[in-house]
């Protein structure tokens, strides 16, 4: 399988996201990939929330959203949208990955289940949870001939939830992302790595990249992990950009033979 990963700066309108990624999209299809996915908040990026929550629509009048289904169905490839930040159906907000089949329907939807909610020593203070409501579930889906596990940005903190979806058959995980510069340039790559090396999967993580209208600042480094935990393919920058690699889906299986922790884990008790 040949995927496209979409590296992107995204701004704070709607219609000048979805003009933002199309033509990445394209290039990505043009190179070849079957599979296009791209980062969290892929439609909007607001750090206001004043601004943000009445700028959100429910995902069916969504501009980027539907942009992006169209895209697909034209180009004839599948597209994860890494994250809409969206309303839902009851009013509140929600940060939902959306996988676009090539015939331009919604074939599966997942809600980011951690909210980065933290105090720093600086003072400084993030309540993901004030925005979004979390998800409840896990999700793999089918993507061609191969299984994916659907996550977003923290979530990757979390290896349960990739062993859980390992578990559940998933041989690649996306992992769409925003990381802040800091943790980006600190953590970014070698939690990417662990991610793949603990479950046997490839790791797809399209980022945002570079500084943004709303003032915030991206580490981009787009990354495409194999099952042995080495680095196929990544841009090494902060610039929209669009990476292209090989999956070989063999691959996992190979890596789960060789190093079968999946199957090999106990349940223990606490002293």
């Amino acid at each position: 399988m040949k995927v496209g990963l979409i590296q992107t700066r995204t701004p704070g309108t709607h219609e000048a996201a979805l003009a933002h990624l199309l033509p990445m999209v394209r290039d990505a299809a043009g190179q070849g990939a079957s599979l296009i996915a791209t980062p969290e908040g892929s439609n909007i990026l607001q750090k206001d929330r004043t601004k943000l929550l009445p700028a959100l629509r429910p995902l069916e009048d969504d501009v980027v959203v539907q942009g992006l289904r169209a895209a697909a169905q034209e180009l004839g490839v599948w597209l994860l949208i890494g994250s809409a930040l969206v309303r839902r159906e009851d009013g509140k907000a929600a940060n939902r990955s959306v996988l676009v089949s090539p015939q331009g329907a919604v074939t599966a939807t997942y809600d980011k289940l951690h909210m980065f909610d933290v105090d720093l020593p600086t003072g400084e203070r993030s309540r993901e949870s004030e925005t979004y409501e979390p998800g409840e579930r896990a999700v793999v889906a089918q993507v061609g001939e191969a299984k994916l596990g659907m996550t977003v940005c923290y979530d990757l903190r979390f290896p349960a939830l990739y062993r859980s979806l390992a578990l559940a058959g998933a041989e690649v995980m996306a992992i769409p992302s925003a990381f802040t510069r800091p943790t980006g340039a600190a953590h970014w790559e070698v939690l990417m790595r662990a991610r793949a090396i603990e479950t046997g999967s490839f790791v797809l993580a399209p980022a945002q990249g570079g500084f943004h209208e709303d003032g915030r600042a991206t580490y981009g480094h787009s990354l495409v992990v194999g099952p042995w935990g080495e680095v196929i393919a990544r841009l090494d920058h902060d610039e929209p950009g669009v990476l292209v690699a090989d999956l070989d889906l063999a691959a996992p299986a190979k890596a789960r033979q060789a190093i079968p922790a999946l199957k090999n884990a106990r349940e223990f008790q606490l002293p």
